[in-house]
Formats: structure tokens, sequence, C-alpha cells
């Protein structure tokens, strides 16, 4: 694994951008780090990209030709658990969320510096790393086992009901320190620290629009997948039992 002069792991990062001048200087301040990149330019031309160049973490705007950066995300996120930083001209929260229901790792709000931009490439692929290395640490579990839901900790492979179920590094390091700890509640601020950790700017929304896309996978609330509870006032709960 090759390494920055910060010890900041090297890495294919795709940006699909439409504004010229941004993608050249993004792409410029990315190679002088160290990085591979590959530029696309409107939506269909990202989503073929992802499939192609297979990258470790993908930028990608918000507004787009051909379709948008949101259903860029959500057409990725059916094949790929691939790292995305949304970078958008739009604030407000309401965007945030959306974005990250569907599938965003982190939100960059336009203009950024590249110095931000390049620390918050460094913070998710650092995290990436980490929540590989916290899996292959618990690998001596290699199974998590419930009524009607299986965790591959080693494989990274969910199956719930039996059928296979697709998760980003976050999602799946969410649901495994949920599912290590039956009954256990955790904090939002808890869950952050333990599977964002404090290099990444993230909002309260964030735990909660992602618990929500976990309960979709898995099956949904009040479906045979709901194994996740709300403790209302406090956080979230693994409860094997309500998956039965």
């Amino acid at each position: 694994m090759a390494h920055g002069v910060e010890g900041d792991r090297l890495a294919k990062i795709l940006v699909i951008e439409d504004e010229n001048e941004l993608a050249s200087l993004v792409r410029r301040e990315l190679e002088l780090s160290g990085h591979q990149v590959a530029l696309a330019v409107d939506g269909p031309s990202g989503v073929e990209a992802a499939d192609r160049f297979e990258p470790d973490l993908i930028l990608l705007d918000l507004m787009l030709p051909g379709f948008d950066g949101l259903e860029v995300t959500r057409r990725i996120r059916t094949r790929h658990a691939t790292p995305i930083l949304m970078l958008t001209a739009r604030s407000t929260e309401l965007d945030k969320v959306v974005g990250l229901e569907l599938g965003a790792d982190d939100y960059l709000t336009k203009p950024f510096s590249m110095r931000e931009l390049l620390a918050r490439v460094s913070a998710i692929l650092r995290r990436v790393d980490l929540i590989r290395s916290r899996s292959e640490q618990n690998a001596t579990t290699e199974t998590l086992q419930f009524p009607g839901l299986d965790i591959d900790v080693q494989a990274h492979d969910v199956r719930s009901q039996g059928a296979p179920v697709s998760l980003t590094a976050t999602e799946f390091n969410l649901l495994r320190l949920l599912a290590s700890h039956p009954r256990r509640v955790f904090s939002r601020e808890y869950l952050l620290e333990e599977v964002w950790g404090d290099e990444v700017a993230v909002f309260d929304r964030t735990v909660d629009s992602h618990i929500q896309r976990l309960r979709k996978k898995l099956g949904g609330a009040g479906s045979p997948g709901d194994y996740i509870e709300t403790v209302w006032g406090v956080g979230y709960r693994f409860s094997p039992g309500s998956g039965a």
C-alpha cells in the first residue's frame, strides 16, 4: 500500500465535475499529492467511469448535466460501496440529508479551499482503512448470526432473510458496531466518534440518515429485517429478536 509524504494512503480517485476549471484544479492538487485521478463531466459518464475505473473514492458534484449527483449516487450505490464525497454550491441541511440518505459519505460546500478538500479526502481514506483494520482485528469472530441476519465480518458480507445486502463501508461499520453489542444502547455522539471519528465534519442528522438507510436495506421499519430500535432521547440499539 503506497503512502504520501504525511503517511496518507495513495488512492484512485474519480472526480465527477462539469466545471472544467475547478475539475482541472482538483485533479492537479490530487495528483500532486500522489493520487491517481480520472475525470468525468456529466452524470452518465460518471456512472460509467465508476464501473470502469473502480476508484477508491469519488468526488461528486451535485449539479451535473445528463442527470444530477443524487441520481449518480443512487445508481452507483446499486453496485458499488465506494466512498462518495459530494461537492455542491447548495448548502441547506435538506440537501445534505438527501445526499447522505442516498449514500454519500461526506459533504463539502462550494467554494472550498484545496487544503480543506485534501484534508477531507485524507480523512475519508483513513476512515475506510480504519474500518478494514477493525474488521481484520475482529476476524476471530468471523460471523455474527441472528434470526434472519448473517454478518460475515471478515468478508464484509451481509445477508438479511437469506438475501445479500449491499452496504457502504460506513454502513457496514455502523451495523457491525451495533450488532457486536446486542441490546446495548449507543448514543449518537458515541456512534459519530466510533464510526466517523473526529476528523470529518458531520452534522446532527448524519447518524439518523445512515440508520434509516440501514433499516431500509435490511428490510425496513416494522418488517422482519427491522433489527435497529430507536431509544428516544438516547440513541439506537440492535435488537436481534426484532428481526425474527
